[in-house]
């Protein structure tokens, strides 16, 4: 048989009080971080069973509003229909649905004799509508709206009594529980309670209600400005480093005018050789003292199926694939007028790519790119500036032989140099174009030989298509803006150190006072670079946390010939003999370069008091290496330079570290060019 709600509501009552007082239990109550827990003490008896009601006569059940505890108060019986329902043992009686909970509606006013119920209040509204102060529709319409918060109130207070009785289920399980289990024996430092207050119930109560509350209106609010799941991928990145610059030249420097600037040349106006003044020439005598700004910020983007993708800008006073650094308050900049007065600072976009990244279990990881990155090989500065982007694509894979031991091998293809669509713009048959190419394959092998021992070594070559010099058609220029064929194989881009050769072959006439007059010149590299390059790193990390490693590279330009750049080069030889007037020098360049370097600190500064010092040497020859892509900051940058390195960093916060360093570059051939450099710089990242 069915249960009336209010039946329920009161039935559930005496087990709530049972459960909530603990009469006649003894309780164990332990403090916590975050809650009070009610453990049973275990010498105590369990607490008695709730009283349960007799079952009713079988030929005469009771009314349905007589189903209750005997603990339980009995409210008046409702009289129901004439028709008697069926016998049925009260064993079976079937159990009320706690989300419906049954109900019995009152007999409603009619226009005839109202039968008397046992509630006060409609036999009350029936008395008005016998007497005439109501009538009958308004009376229903009383009883239905009084019938209706009724209801919401006993809704809302079998909810109460659920969540409490809930509350109180598990605590009694968990003291109920042997110790063997997981719950704490009690201890002297416990407090024991025989009885819980009804102040203390009420509080509990209204904690859970609150409890409730707080997590949906949370789950609302989290629903409500849940972020698209792309944006939830994206980890943002940003860095910003302040820096002084001392570049010291020390006397004996040849400032005669031995020291060209190339990159000046190649970049700007043909030089004219047969003129009467200096062609633009290197600073290799008057000291300068710089502030430099350096901001990037980026972001790496997850996206579905293992691809992603990333981007990068940077500040950098021009388009240098060297540097990001801004001179600050700089003067006489070619990209942006004469710059200082705090001008602003141009932003350029540094990286732009996509990756792909797969694995076949724990054997074989795999990573692809296209676009503009991050250098994918192993290396060091003696090659590769730390700041350069590589543009095109590459893929590295990476093999475990066993747990210790790693082969791995990176190759790529990059452009250099793409021609311009109109070359030559004035004139109107346009010439062949001349691309350049880098092509790069390094595979090597990353072993932890022992618990503190690792060490990395790898063998690359470097092949470059194009980046040489050509000499152009015989031609004569009637103006400075006349291209030869071959004006696009002069570099781009320029450092200093490599040695060069002139690419316009002029024919001397009447228009040039045969070679007198207008032999506007650019410049080639005088050679090609197939480079080897052999990379280690050795790491010891049994001072922990401080890393002991040391870096080597060796380099060779394959493809140095230095009988044929003999026959061409315009700088790179060595002294004149002043007895014979015609000599020019012989070419005294070099395929070879080599680096080393002892670092020791904690391997990152990632925390307060982090610090790392290195000291180094290298010698790089003036052809091993392209110029135009190795360190920026030894000797200025460049080739044809040897020297020491020191330096150190110390960190100040998890996002926040100092630097100092000393380089000390004099030159290998040719004229003296040394140079003392000295930073002190403050960075930040995130």
């Amino acid at each position: 048989m069915s249960i009336p709600n209010f039946t329920l509501r009161f039935a559930l009552l005496p087990l709530l009080g049972t459960l909530l007082t603990a009469q006649a239990q003894d309780y164990t109550v332990a403090q916590t971080g975050k809650s009070i827990v009610f453990d049973y003490a275990q010498n105590n008896p369990p607490p008695e069973p709730a009283p349960t009601p007799e079952p009713a006569p079988t030929p005469e059940p009771p009314p349905v509003s007589q189903a209750t505890p005997e603990s339980a108060p009995t409210p008046e019986p409702v009289p129901v229909s004439q028709a008697k329902p069926e016998p049925t043992p009260a064993p079976k009686a079937a159990p009320a649905e706690p989300s419906k909970p049954a109900s019995v509606e009152a007999p409603l006013p009619t226009g005839g004799p109202a039968t008397p119920t046992g509630n006060v209040t409609i036999n009350l509204i029936n008395k008005l509508v016998k007497r005439g102060i109501l009538d009958a529709d308004e009376a229903k319409e009383m009883i239905r709206q009084a019938e209706a918060e009724a209801e919401a109130v006993r809704s809302q207070s079998q909810i109460d009594m659920v969540a409490i009785a809930q509350a109180a289920a598990v605590q009694v399980v968990a003291s109920s529980a042997p110790v063997e289990s997981g719950v704490p024996a009690a201890s002297s430092s416990d407090i024991r309670v025989t009885h819980i207050p009804q102040p203390v119930k009420d509080q509990i109560k209204e904690e859970i209600k609150l409890e409730l509350a707080t997590d949906k209106v949370s789950n609302q609010i989290s629903s409500a400005v849940r972020l698209p799941k792309w944006v939830q991928d994206v980890k943002p990145f940003l860095d910003v480093r302040v820096r002084y610059e001392g570049d010291f030249f020390p006397t004996g420097n040849d400032a005669t005018g031995a020291f060209p600037n190339f990159n000046a040349i190649n970049t700007g106006a043909p030089f004219d050789t047969a003129g009467n003044q200096f062609a633009p020439q290197l600073n290799v005598d008057q000291n300068r003292n710089q502030f430099k700004l350096r901001a990037r910020f980026g972001a790496d983007i997850a996206m579905a199926e293992n691809f992603s993708t990333g981007f990068r800008v940077a500040t950098g006073q021009n388009n240098s694939p060297t540097s990001t650094n801004q001179s600050m308050g700089l003067a006489n900049s070619a990209t942006q007028g004469q710059g200082g007065n705090f001008s602003k600072y141009a932003i350029w976009l540094d990286r732009a790519f996509l990756r792909y990244d797969c694995k076949y279990e724990d054997v074989l990881k795999a990573s692809a790119w296209v676009g503009r990155f991050d250098n994918p090989f192993f290396f060091t500065p003696l090659i590769w500036d730390d700041d350069l982007g590589f543009d095109g694509v590459a893929a590295t894979i990476k093999g475990n032989v066993t747990e210790n031991f790693q082969i791995f091998t990176t190759g790529g293809a990059f452009v250099v140099y793409n021609t311009d669509l109109n070359f030559s713009s004035n004139q109107p048959e346009k010439f062949n174009s001349y691309d350049k190419y880098l092509l790069g394959v390094q595979t090597g092998i990353d072993w932890k030989m022992a618990d503190d021992w690792k060490a990395k070594v790898a063998a690359a070559y470097y092949s470059f298509y194009n980046i040489e010099g050509q000499l152009s058609n015989p031609y004569t220029p009637l103006t400075a803006s006349d291209a030869s064929n071959t004006d696009n194989s002069r570099p781009s881009f320029a450092q200093k150190g490599n040695t060069y050769m002139a690419i316009r072959d002029i024919i001397p006439d009447a228009s040039n006072d045969y070679g007198a007059i207008n032999q506007w010149q650019y410049y080639g590299l005088a050679t090609k670079f197939n480079v080897l390059a052999l990379t280690g790193r050795l790491d010891y990390d049994g001072f922990e946390p401080v890393r002991v490693s040391l870096i080597t590279e060796f380099v060779q330009n394959l493809a140095f010939n230095k009988a044929d750049i003999n026959n061409i080069a315009v700088n790179n030889r060595s002294a004149l003999d002043e007895n014979n007037l015609t000599d020019v020098g012989q070419f005294d360049g070099s395929p070879y370069g080599w680096y080393g370097e002892v670092r020791v600190g904690t391997p990152s500064l990632s925390k307060r008091w982090d610090w790392q010092l290195n000291v180094g040497y290298r010698w790089i020859g003036s052809d091993a290496v392209v110029d135009g892509f190795n360190d920026s900051d030894f000797g200025l940058g460049g080739t044809n330079m040897k020297g020491f390195t020191v330096g150190g960093f110390l960190s100040l916060s998890q996002n926040v570290y100092l630097g100092a360093r000393w380089m000390g570059a004099d030159s290998i051939t040719g004229p003296q060019y040394n140079t003392n450099i000295l930073y002190f710089e403050i960075n930040s990242k995130f």
